[in-house]
């Protein structure tokens, strides 16, 4: 009996897995039929704002998402043409034309494989939690601003305007209610369907994707610029391709821990950082605008389809070529205020609302809170979230250099100086901030001849320290008295050894 009993439990087991490989392919395939949706107005918009034709975005998300799908090193993420790259290179296309925006995302890609190979990801850790949280809010609040002019814009008349109203009411009730009922089929999905057959049914004249402008009707070639190689053309596309590399990783590397830390996973983010680089030099060999990672899109993705591999990622990419180059008809139809409910879902998941509560603001510390606004602050008036997270990395460097600098102490131990020696301790993390007044705790004149200067609970970072330490000592020596430095850990004084009496006047 055990022995006919095994082949069941294996049959059972096998049913199991099968169920669940089933079950995740038609998660990871309508997740990403739902993020090519919601990536065509996307591209479309970012090429208007780059100033190149909608088929040059939608082209560039096609190639970004179905390279990054293999090269890229953190499953599900979706990377395509996005705004901060578009605000970027616009100044290109418009000073210099299409060759040599070609020409710019090539070298910026370049950049970024060659960034990725030196380990540019590592700087990740010196972003504080505080500017991630005002990345993931500002981001929010761009993806929100950003449906605005679908709702009150030029194309909003008196005619339609309840009726775009209504129409982004139904399709965000759709997303909020639906998955109450079944998660098999994703609720975007559902609703951007659902709003399409009843805009088409009932004749409701609303703007549509079609209205956004014209799909392309063929496949992307590929396409060698024709620019000089030679110094001026350098000259004229590196900045743009700096700045396009630099923007792209910081956005790329930050929605990847994002994710992360949506589906408590870790990935790879040196892989990811060049895998970004070879997605832009082969967008732009098809005539791409370049791109990066995409949060929005990866949220609805990851957050909101429940999408956990690199498949939802090709697809996205495929059904995004097959819907604007076979169905282009068929998706021209698809209103935009379903698009917009869509998008306007994705910013209320995305903000971190507990980071706002009043709870939460009382207990964390200024600083941080501090952080967290300007990182927001420069986002939103830059509509650029690189811009956000330098700003914010530097307000939080600041503020924790004033916080360190207030923690070092100078204590005088021995009060008396019968035996002709006085005695000071010091204590705490001894760099630029905090020993910049450390000369002015001693008393040089009253003090006797013999010094001692206890660093065993201080620690020397840098040459501000030790030109400081020299002043000391340079005071002393000016009347006539010794100084010793006693208690020194190993790192600190080798840093004295090396440096000290060798950094020049001023002393």
């Amino acid at each position: 009996m055990p022995a006919t009993g095994a082949p069941e439990a294996d049959s059972s087991g096998s049913f199991r897995a099968a169920f669940r490989s089933a079950t995740r392919l038609r998660t990871e395939v309508l997740a990403g039929l739902v993020v090519a949706l919601a990536l065509i107005p996307e591209a479309i918009a970012f090429s208007i704002i780059a100033g190149v034709d909608p088929k040059i975005g939608l082209f560039a998300a096609f190639t970004m998402a179905v390279t990054i799908s293999f090269v890229g090193g953190r499953p599900a993420m979706i990377s395509a043409a996005t705004g901060a790259i578009a605000l970027v290179i616009a100044p290109v296309v418009r000073d210099h034309g299409l060759d040599y925006l070609v020409a710019t995302v090539i070298l910026g890609g370049l950049i970024q494989v060659v960034l990725g190979v030196l380990g540019v990801a590592k700087l990740m850790r010196f972003i504080p939690r505080s500017v991630m949280v005002g990345f993931v809010n500002a981001l929010a609040i761009l993806i929100f601003s950003s449906q605005l002019p679908h709702l009150f814009g030029d194309k909003v008349t008196g005619d339609n305007r309840w009726w775009i109203f209504g129409l982004v009411a139904a399709g965000l009730a759709v997303m909020v209610f639906f998955p109450r009922i079944t998660t098999v089929v994703p609720a975007p999905l559902v609703a951007i369907v659902l709003l399409t057959i009843v805009t088409v049914t009932a004749s409701i004249a609303v703007p549509t994707v079609g209205d956004e402008g014209e799909l392309p009707s063929s496949l992307p070639a590929l396409l060698f610029p024709d620019v000089p190689l030679n110094l001026e053309t350098l000259q004229i596309i590196a900045p743009y391709a700096l700045a396009m590399a630099l923007v792209g990783l910081i956005e790329s590397l930050l929605t990847a821990k994002l994710v992360d830390d949506v589906t408590d996973t870790h990935s790879n983010k040196t892989r990811e950082s060049w895998g970004q680089g070879v997605a832009n030099v082969v967008t732009g060999f098809f005539g791409g605008m370049g791109g990066c990672a995409m949060i929005g899109q990866t949220m609805i993705n990851v957050k909101v389809s429940g999408a956990r591999t690199r498949l939802s990622t090709f697809l996205a990419g495929v059904f995004l070529l097959i819907l604007v180059v076979v169905l282009g008809d068929v998706v021209s139809i698809i209103p935009m205020a379903a698009l917009v409910a869509v998008m306007i879902m994705v910013a209320v998941g995305t903000f971190d609302w507990h980071s706002i509560q009043p709870s939460t603001l009382r207990r964390m510390p200024v600083p941080e809170t501090v952080v967290m606004l300007a990182t927001v602050g420069v986002t939103v008036w830059t509509h650029n979230l690189a811009y956000g997270v330098i700003v914010g990395v530097i307000v939080a460097a600041v503020l924790f250099a004033q916080r360190v600098a207030h923690l070092t102490t100078v204590t005088r131990l021995d009060a008396s100086d019968d035996d002709g020696e006085r005695v000071y301790a010091v204590d705490g993390e001894l760099f630029f901030a905090s020993s910049n007044d450390l000369v002015y705790q001693f008393d040089y004149a009253g003090d006797p001849q013999r010094v001692v200067i206890d660093m065993t609970e201080a620690h020397v970072w840098d040459a501000s320290t030790v030109a400081a330490l020299d002043a000391v000592q340079h005071k002393y020596a000016a009347k006539g008295k010794t100084v010793e430095f006693r208690g020194l850990n190993a790192d600190s004084e080798a840093r004295l050894d090396l440096l000290a009496g060798r950094l020049g006047a001023g002393h």
